[in-house]
């Protein structure tokens, strides 16, 4: 550990006790045997530690530790069944109201990012802000033919702040792996390195413009989300300039209230766009907590969304997507065999796993879920049970699906919000199902010899040319096959061992008959056993385990070829 991530570490003990959460720390197991300490600590008898209500503390030292921390806390807050409500409802604040940094800062870092004055690119410019996140800080503005929009400020110093963080995370996760018995099932420096690469892609704001063009494009002509326009003439690396929006925040609900919204099929729309991001569009948005999405009023019975961040998405490949729909699927059919079958399949489990104990135990954790409204479903304890059967059976964790269980619980607390009698597998069972029905059957295979088509069309002609090349060269002698210096060495080696096999299998053969040659003439051979002269027993035993050697042999480099 280097010095400075010594300090790093240091400094967050240090935030966390002087923001007074050594009652929450040191009241866990592992700490409970020396909780006695908390009564010696300094800020105890010089009252230097706030007396603020638990939820605001945390939300305060979450705040000072910086972005990888109030992304953290952004996650608790969604968790109304995991934490009470004094904390979840303090941690709900850092969704957007992030303790601000100073317009002039904001100032420097726009004029700096187009090389002249602001005057000289908005007719207005506010100076206070419209929002304030843990990476960047958002104001609003008016363009020089009137447009208004929206002026995304990357905060000053983040990267180094982030860079820091995720150094000392990472040696804290390969800690982790080296010495957590969980350590190897978990992958956290897996979940770590996938952390990193979020973060760094949510300080690019060209990167995220081109997300939300994306998008925009996958939902070109549906009614279900809207995605602001990005301005590319004045969008760099640190600003970004979008379409200004209006709506009301998903998680204001006396204000959906008033303007008498349809929940029910809010929350249902809510489910349709997620599973459509997945499964259809194979890109899907992973930061949809309720400081990320408004409501637009224009027609409250059958209400839309507003997207108006685009930092961290989601993408997933073909065989993922397959794998989740399909269990999704088995869920829903409530054919747990299927979903023990899909795990050993795809390696999530080890092959040798009992397929049918495997059931048993998917059935013990999901049948208690099923056929019940989303206000009654308690998906924390369901995740627990979850985990200890993964423990049980030696499941690993998949660090390409983090932000897809994220953001699927950030879908479960949004439903439960609006409309807690949801039924999250009704309405999604359907939408699984027709795409399923496109990936397989008459209907896929003319998809892919649709899009394959053209690149047949140009590759066709070519195949009788250079068949007659290939024959030609083959025909004159001339064919050759090149191979890589790595498969010459592992060629090299298969024909040492077949050419041992050969010379055992040959040398045992040799004492079978020389067994059978001192049998024929035993009268001449002084010790006999059972009638069979002792000689032949020895080179016949002798000759035996030299065919077993050289047949195990032979067995091991089939198994190595294939």
């Amino acid at each position: 550990m280097k010095l400075y991530q010594f300090f790093r570490l240091f400094y967050i003990n240090w935030t966390l006790l002087r923001h007074g959460l050594d009652e929450i720390i040191l009241a866990t197991h592992l700490f409970r045997p020396i909780r006695f300490l908390a009564y010696i600590l300094p800020g105890r008898w010089r009252k230097t530690v706030s007396s603020a209500p638990r939820g605001v503390r945390i939300r305060r030292a979450l705040e000072d530790l910086g972005p990888i921390f109030v992304k953290l806390g952004q996650i608790l807050s969604t968790r109304y069944d995991l934490l009470p409500s004094d904390i979840t409802d303090e941690l709900s604040l850092l969704q957007d109201r992030v303790a601000p940094f100073p317009y002039d800062q904001a100032k420097k870092i726009i004029e700096a990012a187009y090389g002249q004055l602001i005057a000289k690119i908005f007719i207005s410019f506010d100076s206070q802000h419209l929002a304030s996140a843990s990476i960047a800080q958002v104001y609003g503005a008016v363009l020089k033919d009137g447009t208004k929009v929206v002026v995304k400020v990357v905060r000053p110093g983040i990267k180094r702040i982030i860079q820091s963080d995720i150094e000392l995370l990472h040696i804290l996760a390969g800690l982790a792996e080296k010495y957590w018995s969980e350590g190897p099932r978990l992958h956290p420096r897996g979940v770590v390195a996938e952390l990193e690469k979020v973060l760094y892609d949510e300080l690019d704001m060209i990167r995220e413009g081109a997300s939300a063009s994306q998008l925009k494009r996958n939902f070109t002509g549906s009614a279900n989300l809207y995605v602001p326009t990005i301005y590319w003439d004045y969008t760099r690396s640190n600003v970004l300039v979008m379409e200004r929006v209006y709506g009301i925040p998903v998680g204001d609900i006396k204000k959906l209230q008033h303007h008498e919204i349809n929940f029910q099929r809010l929350a249902e729309t809510g489910v349709e766009i997620f599973f459509t991001q997945v499964f259809q569009h194979s890109f899907f948005h992973a930061d949809m907590h309720p400081g990320n999405i408004l409501v637009s009023t224009k027609n409250p019975e059958n209400p839309s969304y507003i997207a108006i961040d685009f930092g961290i998405m989601g993408t997933l490949g073909t065989e993922d997507q397959h794998y989740l729909a399909e269990n999704f699927l088995a869920f829903f059919n409530h054919d747990y065999r299927r979903v023990a079958e899909l795990h050993v399949d795809a390696g999530w489990v080890a092959s040798d796993t009992r397929v049918d104990e495997f059931e048993s135990a998917i059935r013990s954790v999901c049948e208690p879920i099923f056929d019940r409204p989303l206000k009654d479903i308690s998906f924390g304890q369901f995740l627990v049970r979850l985990f200890q059967t993964a423990r049980r059976f030696h499941m690993e964790v998949q660090p390409q699906l983090v932000l897809l269980q994220k953001t699927l619980l950030s879908i479960e607390s949004l439903g439960r919000s609006l409309y807690p009698d949801l039924d999250l597998w009704k309405t999604g069972k359907p939408i699984l199902e027709r795409w399923m029905n496109q990936q397989t059957g008459p209907y896929a295979a003319y998809s892919a010899l649709k899009t394959n088509m053209p690149r047949w069309a140009n590759t066709l002609p070519e195949i009788p040319l250079l068949t007659y090349e290939v024959i030609k060269q083959a025909s004159k002698g001339h064919l050759r096959i090149r191979l890589a210096p790595e498969d010459l060495s592992v060629l090299n080696q298969e024909i040492r061992r077949a050419s041992l096999r050969v010379t055992t299998a040959v040398v045992g053969a040799a004492l079978l008959l020389g067994s059978a040659v001192i049998y024929s003439v035993n009268n001449t051979v002084p010790i006999i056993w059972e009638e069979i002269p002792l000689l032949s027993w020895l080179f016949a035993g002798i000759g035996l385990v030299f065919i077993t050697i050289a047949w195990r042999s032979k067995r091991s480099i089939k198994h190595n070829i294939d």
